[in-house]
């Protein structure tokens, strides 16, 4: 079985695999089960196998190219397209098989173990902060039926729950509703601990990691941001560019042009949602920042305060990060002030 092309789909237990020669003819259409997904492959020749990009990708993608074949990996909404008809799992690996063969489609770089580990701790940290911001918002109402009201920020609710479980609170509460609000905030302070712990090992993270170091001295990007960063591009060249690079993550205008006439709406928010926010947060601080140290700031950022909306700056800000941080990222330097370009309007 001569097999230079394959397009597998991906599941849990259930894998199918349409496989075809050089000519295109169909050769295999198989389905394996998780066990026979290794042996199967071991016995082909190299070939050129197709999977869509999703969670278990990755680890597939390198256990295949340890094995001696070429895997590339696809976004699904570039491979849908080419589903003739139906939605099953044989369908779905012919158009796999159909997509990857395309001179114009774009690819996933396949990402490490290491970077996996390091999303891991984004994807954690992101479900305990709004875990957190769940349990401390329960908290306030409970304590506003009884006429308490907790000043507004994080760390004042989380002194009055520190209060609470250490008993020094002056609180007049039924046992019952006392019971209750000490649990709260016993798991918001847990909660928080654990958040607090995650955040060291990030910080740790960037300093050990040579290009989130590089990401780091860029204005508005931190620690958090720099290891996401580099922990989610497994490969910037793949990019051509940094207006490319900033349309991946969603941050380019959405083009709606016909008959010659060019017509920009909104940001299309396409791509990595984590990455996008993380940007738009660190330019937001750095605008809050030119509105009460304006001379500690670029002065560009002030000038297009000057013109734009706090939002739309925000996001024109985000833009150019983004941008810079393609830059930094395949020339292997790090943020130099005198080589930013303009700022977007």
């Amino acid at each position: 079985m001569e097999v230079s092309t394959i397009g597998l789909d991906l599941a849990k237990n259930v894998f199918q695999v349409h496989g075809v020669d050089k000519e295109g003819t169909v050769v295999a259409r198989k389905t394996l089960r998780r066990a026979q997904m290794l042996p199967f492959f071991a016995k082909l020749s190299p070939c050129l196998v197709g999977i869509e990009a999703c969670g278990t990708s990755h680890h597939w993608a390198r256990e295949l190219q340890n094995l001696g074949h070429e895997v590339r990996l696809m976004p699904p909404a570039y491979v849908n397209p080419y589903v003739k008809r139906g939605k099953n799992d044989a369908n779905d690996a012919e158009a796999i098989c159909e997509a990857v063969t395309r001179p114009t489609m774009r690819f996933v770089a396949i990402k490490s173990r290491e970077q996996q580990a390091a999303l891991s701790l984004h994807r954690v940290r992101n479900l305990l902060i709004g875990q957190r911001t769940q349990l401390v918002n329960m908290m306030r109402s409970q304590l506003a039926e009884f006429g308490i009201a907790i000043p507004v920020g994080l760390d004042r609710a989380l002194q009055m729950a520190r209060q609470i479980v250490d008993g020094e609170a002056s609180v007049d509460l039924p046992p019952q509703a006392a019971h209750v609000i000490a649990m709260l905030c016993g798991l918001a302070l847990d909660l928080h601990a654990q958040l607090r712990q995650l955040d060291l090992r990030l910080d740790a993270l960037q300093r050990s990691d040579e290009v989130a170091r590089r990401l780091a001295t860029i204005p508005g990007i931190g620690p958090i941001g720099a290891t996401a960063l580099a922990a989610s591009v497994a490969d910037p060249h793949q990019f051509s560019s940094g207006r490319q690079f900033a349309a991946w993550l969603g941050l380019t205008p959405r083009q709606k042009s016909s008959g010659g006439k060019e017509r920009l709406g909104r940001i299309t928010k396409m791509g990595d949602k984590y990455l996008r926010q993380l940007l738009v947060i660190g330019a937001t601080s750095m605008i809050r920042r030119a509105k009460t140290k304006p001379e500690a700031v670029d002065p560009r950022i002030v000038a297009l305060l000057a013109r734009k909306s706090t939002r739309v700056a925000s996001v024109a800000m985000a833009n150019k990060m983004a941008r810079i941080a393609w830059a930094v990222m395949t020339r292997g330097e790090i943020y130099q002030a005198a080589h930013a370009p303009v700022l977007a309007a």
